[in-house]
């Protein structure tokens, strides 16, 4: 669940709640410096960047470090490449030419409900345990994006189930009459009831530190942390041997029945023998087969290789070649992702009774060839 409360639409300052897959989230907050049309101009390219990274799955370290060379590229006629060369000369750079600006991108895994952090200079994240006092996570805030020269650090932290998690901007803590560290103690004590609806936590930090502002906008995204439950997961690791393929489809086909999703099993089996068949062939280490039930079915599997899969069209005297032609004819999504130690290949299917009408396997293969 996730909402937001702003004191202003115009300005620097934005965030964004990405849906990835695996039953992923980015959150991300962000704030440019200064305020006006040039701050918002900046703003709209770097949100619009954000969501293009994150389509990409890449690590949030990464996301950010890529943010860095697009903001710095940002005030430079001649694009990024110009822009590095200035930001290795800062003597000969035009400073009223550079787009500086804070950002804290975060990925919340809701299958273990640990979330990935990643600062640029951003005020510190707060979490909210229930029955707990807030507290401000100890996630180190790195360089602003547009600064360049040093890499973002990552920092994962295993959020409790019902916790709430807020990012915000400056403008909610800072101002002139106000300290920053008064700002935040103030943030920090207003947020006392984790159980309240989401917009209502958000209503009362705005009127309680009303005081505290006026001057900057505002952004405040708040989250409560919902974790998929253990029976709704299935997770198995298969040897790299040939039998592995049958062992996948009968844990397939077994925790699918269990699940009740029975008109999921043939197509499930189908695909999933297609991913492990190309984990034994293109892959290397042990397999991974996970399955997740919530308003989809998801199906991962894990290897160690790093080479990603590429879809191709066969021609009509290949032997080979189909397999993710199936998988995207028969998914209502797939792609793969890197982790940090492999890759991860998935897809996704509607459960039964939803909207989407499952293809039927027979007929996609025969569309094949």
């Amino acid at each position: 669940e996730a909402a937001t409360g702003r004191a202003s639409e115009v300005g620097g300052d934005w965030f964004d709640v990405i849906e990835l897959p695996g039953h992923r989230t980015a959150l991300v907050v962000g704030d440019v410096m200064g305020r006006g049309l040039r701050a918002a101009v900046a703003m709209g390219e770097l949100r619009t960047a954000v969501r293009t990274l994150a389509q990409l799955d890449l690590e949030p370290a990464e996301v950010l470090s890529q943010l860095d060379e697009i903001a710095r590229g940002l005030g430079a006629p001649s694009g990024v490449q110009q822009a590095t060369r200035a930001a290795r000369r800062p003597r000969e750079a035009d400073l009223s030419e550079v787009y500086l600006a804070t950002c804290v991108y975060a990925v919340y895994d809701s299958v273990t409900r640990r979330c990935t952090f990643a600062n640029a200079g951003h005020l510190p994240p707060v979490l909210v345990e229930p029955g707990e006092s807030a507290l401000m996570l100890d996630v180190p805030p790195g360089l602003p994006l547009g600064v360049g020269g040093e890499p973002f650090e990552e920092v994962e932290v295993e959020l409790p189930e019902g916790a709430l998690l807020a990012l915000y901007t400056d403008g909610l803590v800072e101002s002139r009459d106000h300290p920053l560290d008064e700002g935040l103690q103030a943030f920090v004590g207003a947020l006392t009831d984790p159980t309240q609806p989401l917009e209502d936590v958000c209503d009362q930090v705005l009127n309680t530190l009303d005081s505290h502002h006026g001057e900057d906008d505002i952004a405040l995204l708040m989250a409560r942390v919902q974790g998929l439950p253990s029976d709704s997961v299935g997770d198995w690791t298969l040897p790299r041997e040939p039998r592995s393929v049958g062992r996948a489809r009968e844990y397939a086909r077994a925790r699918l029945l269990a699940w009740d999703m029975e008109p999921l099993v043939d197509t499930t089996e189908l695909l999933v023998s297609e991913l492990v068949t190309n984990a034994l062939r293109y892959g290397e280490g042990e397999i991974r087969l996970r399955l997740l039930l919530d308003r989809t079915l998801v199906c991962e599997v894990w290897d160690s290789g790093l080479v990603q899969p590429r879809r191709r069209r066969a021609r009509d005297t290949d032997e080979g070649g189909r397999g993710l032609q199936l998988v995207g004819l028969l998914s209502a999504a797939w792609g793969s992702r890197r982790t940090p130690r492999g890759k991860t290949v998935w897809f996704e299917l509607p459960l039964p009774g939803a909207d989407t009408q499952l293809t039927d396997p027979a007929e996609a293969l025969l569309s094949l060839f």
